[in-house]
């Protein structure tokens, strides 16, 4: 008889409970609900301690996915994961898992489909599409792609639309010109003109119509986040004519900040609105196009949060599209924990953020929304300039390195490339170095573990018992798993909400989380630790697991004697079962 626990929670049951064929371990202990729930233990050991798995290869090669065995027709529709996931869990075991996620933005680079499945092979969870670029069929296009991907492929890439935001930013560079090279001292023009034809050398346009107005001799213009800068030399009516004094790569739509006597001004962005005309447009299309998230750029309240979501709501009822907001301005940090309550998840955009705080100001600030957002449970994503150089070089800085391995140590739940993947050079190597780092200092974590004291407290976030326990039930089942050593963890899940409590508790051993809702698949792909699978499932814990560890032995992917510990939030239970 294989090993088994089972810890169940009774909250008045209903009749049909009561009656219900279920099986019920006994004692079964029942309560009135106004009373302390009491917690039901059954168990029968016939068998000794499981066998822990461990595997000292810690890196699954990017270039080729490795040859799997078809699985049979029936198998395939019974239960759905990627195929790079079921490779790792084949060839390197439960341990080596890469808990980090990735998201990364699709460009003129990746847009392709052999492009987008080769970002897919070597780990992309998410497609970012940046509305600053691209025309609204461009972006239809690749999200067409990314769907074939998952349909065909059998992955289940989410996808994220990023909105431009009102803040003020440059306009494009003329023609089919993607970027500049600008030098020491080089002398451009920014106007507010509406040029129609092709743009003068070394001149560029500016969205805010005030801006030749506002601008003072002397001023200091920072450019992407610090990527270059320059000096205002000369007016001329609608042009200002600026001297480069900090040498970089000028994008276009790169966002500008103005800064004067070494401070930051900010009266022309308070007076522009978080979402601007064109930022409404581009909503409407990714609701039509039942994207999973949207992005808003330049939050600086959660009122604008609150009425993104209550106008995706009158637009389509059924639509479950989650709003991310970015973190990049002063503002934001201003009202950090009111925007990250009313979001469905953060972004920490370290590029503008960084022109708008003093540069030694940025780590700080990025762990601290790294852990408030675990303290709130909202999946938080560190982006911008991880890799910049691999841009144009194919090996990142040692600084790049040590900055990505900063934010895995900090268990952030994603990492975001940008450039890298949409316009550089080598958008596979820059993900693969992004994985092979993100395995090793995960893999160091674990072993270094018993010598960290953990830092992030976690406050209640739920307002009802129901969540109140489930919240419990899975700091028990996180805590039980590392002591355990378990091989995995199983959430059967309906809305995704207990798979996030056990992120949260960030345990050693990877989730399963199954669910039977697809746009539930993709949302959980963003979260740190959880692998996500498409399966039906009655309320029938017994019946659940039997058929999930048929169903992963036949594929390979689990073992007889791996210890698993499940958690269910369609009865609020915990159980832990040896695998037949």
């Amino acid at each position: 008889m294989a090993q088994s626990l089972h810890f169940s929670i009774s909250l008045s049951p209903t009749p049909a409970q009561t009656d219900s064929k279920r099986i019920i371990p006994t004692p079964y202990l029942r309560l009135p609900a106004r009373r302390t729930p009491i917690l039901a233990v059954h168990s029968e050991i016939a068998s000794p301690s499981p066998r822990v798995l461990v595997s000292n290869n810690a890196f699954l090669p990017t270039a080729k996915l490795p040859v799997l065995p078809p699985p049979t027709a029936d198998l395939a529709l019974a239960i759905e994961v990627d195929r790079v996931t079921e490779a790792e869990l084949k060839e390197n075991g439960f341990r080596t898992t890469r808990r980090t996620k990735f998201v990364c933005t699709i460009g003129p680079a990746t847009c392709g489909f052999d492009e987008l499945e080769a970002l897919a092979v070597g780990g992309m969870n998410v497609a970012r599409l940046n509305m600053c670029h691209g025309t609204r069929e461009w972006h239809r296009m690749v999200i067409e792609r990314v769907r074939r991907l998952n349909e065909e492929k059998g992955f289940a890439i989410a996808i994220m639309m990023d909105t431009e935001g009102s803040e003020i930013h440059l306009g494009d560079l003329g023609g089919a010109v993607t970027s500049a090279k600008v030098e020491d001292g080089d002398i451009w023009t920014f106007s507010v003109r509406s040029f129609n034809f092709s743009l003068p050398g070394h001149t560029i346009s500016v969205n805010y119509d005030g801006f030749a107005e506002d601008v003072k001799m002397g001023d200091e213009l920072v450019l992407d986040g610090g990527m270059v800068r320059f000096e205002v030399i000369e007016k001329i009516g609608p042009d200002v004519k600026c001297r480069c004094t900090d040498p970089g790569l000028l994008l276009p739509r790169a966002n500008l900040t103005l800064w004067r006597n070494g401070r930051l001004v900010q009266e022309q962005n308070a007076m522009l609105p978080t979402i601007s005309s064109k930022d409404w447009l581009d909503i409407d299309f990714g609701i039509a196009e039942a994207v999973d998230f949207i992005a808003v750029s330049f939050v600086k309240s959660a009122e604008v949060i609150n009425h993104l979501k209550s106008y995706i709501s009158a637009v389509s009822r059924d639509s479950d599209v989650a709003v991310i907001a970015k973190i990049e301005n002063v503002d934001s940090l201003k009202n950090l924990e009111e925007i990250i309550q009313a979001s469905d998840g953060v972004m920490v955009a370290r590029g503008d953020l960084g022109a708008q705080i003093p540069l030694e100001q940025v780590p700080l600030v990025q762990e601290k929304i790294v852990q408030l957002c675990r303290q709130l449970n909202k999946p938080v994503i560190v982006a911008s300039q991880l890799l910049e150089s691999m841009i144009e070089y194919p090996t990142p800085t040692r600084a790049e390195v040590a900055d990505v391995s900063e934010a895995v140590r900090q268990q952030t739940d994603a990492l975001m490339l940008s450039g890298e993947s949409a316009m550089g050079q080598y958008p596979e190597k820059a993900l693969s170095v992004l994985r092979s780092v993100s395995l090793r200092i995960e893999k160091w974590w674990r072993e270094e573990k018993p010598h960290h004291h953990e830092k992030v407290k976690f406050p209640d976030v739920a307002s009802l018992l129901p969540n109140s326990v489930s919240e419990e039930l899975c700091k028990a089942a996180a805590k039980m798993a590392n002591n355990l050593e378990a091989d995995a963890l199983f959430v059967y899940t309906n809305t995704g909400q207990m798979a996030s409590l056990l992120s949260r508790c960030r345990p050693d051993c990877p989730i399963f989380a199954f669910t039977s809702s697809m746009s539930v698949r993709r949302h959980l792909n963003l979260q740190w630790g959880l692998i996500p699978f498409h399966l039906s499932f009655s309320d029938d814990m017994e019946s659940n697991l039997n058929r999930t560890f048929s169903l992963l032995k036949a594929r390979g992917m689990i073992k007889s004697g791996d210890t698993i510990i499940s958690v269910s939030d369609l009865l609020q239970s915990v159980q832990v079962t040896n695998v037949p």
